[in-house]
């Protein structure tokens, strides 16, 4: 088997990441487990001997496996008139990252569908953090539910009782969308009751946006 060239050079750039990490008294700053891109380069230049090329290049792979995580962070600046919004990049370990070096946690997701191989269904799926599968066609609604789901159990508008009862509603539907073909009927009864309890807790926008998307299942 061909050894990938970039591999250790990645290695190196996931290895100085951890170590941050591991060391950090802070989430940013000096200290902090999350370092601008200008650090990555100079820290890693000055340990490994790496180009800005190489460091940024590598980088991108490794945060589009998820190996690393960005965080945007907005501030304000000051001009001549006035100010400016301003944003910044920081770049960290991300938990994957950190468990590619260490092996793994017990603090796992567990599967949504353990003994299953989902790639072999011949649906484009994806597995999501949390250990969802969703078919690829449907993960904007799929995002668009967790959103509301989250919204619905922030509520002060709603009991327990109904918190609870929507939300299962809305894991139910998630549920459907890791199927090529979801039941629209299925969907279409949830979809009536979610709906409801979302508008009495003052949720009508996130209904009217997600409409649409719940039409293209239901026929409605």
């Amino acid at each position: 088997m061909t050894t990938n060239p970039n591999d250790e050079i990645r290695h190196q750039i996931l290895h100085y990441f951890y170590e941050r990490n591991a060391n950090a008294t802070s989430r940013f700053g000096k200290k902090g487990s999350a370092v601008k891109i200008r650090d990555v380069k100079t820290d890693l230049k000055a340990r490994h001997g790496l180009t800005q090329q190489q460091v940024v290049s590598n980088l991108e792979y490794l945060i589009d496996r998820e190996w690393v995580n960005t965080v945007e962070v907005e501030k304000t600046v000051r001009v001549s008139g006035g100010s400016v919004p301003s944003t910044v990049t920081w770049y960290k370990i991300s938990a994957k990252g950190i468990d590619k070096i260490e092996g793994e946690s017990e603090f796992q997701p567990k599967e949504r569908y353990p003994g299953i191989n989902i790639t072999a269904t011949g649906t484009n799926t994806i597995t999501l953090g949390d250990g969802n599968v969703v078919n690829v066609r449907y993960s904007q609604l799929h995002e668009a539910l967790t959103n509301l789901k989250q919204a619905i159990v922030e509520s002060t508008a709603l009991s327990e009782a109904q918190k609870l009862d929507t939300a299962v509603d809305i894991e139910s539907i998630k549920d459907q969308l890791a199927k090529d073909e979801p039941n629209g009927t299925i969907i279409g009864q949830l979809w009536d009751s979610i709906k409801e309890v979302a508008v009495a807790a003052g949720l009508a926008a996130n209904v009217a946006a997600l409409a649409p998307l719940v039409a293209s299942l239901t026929g409605g």
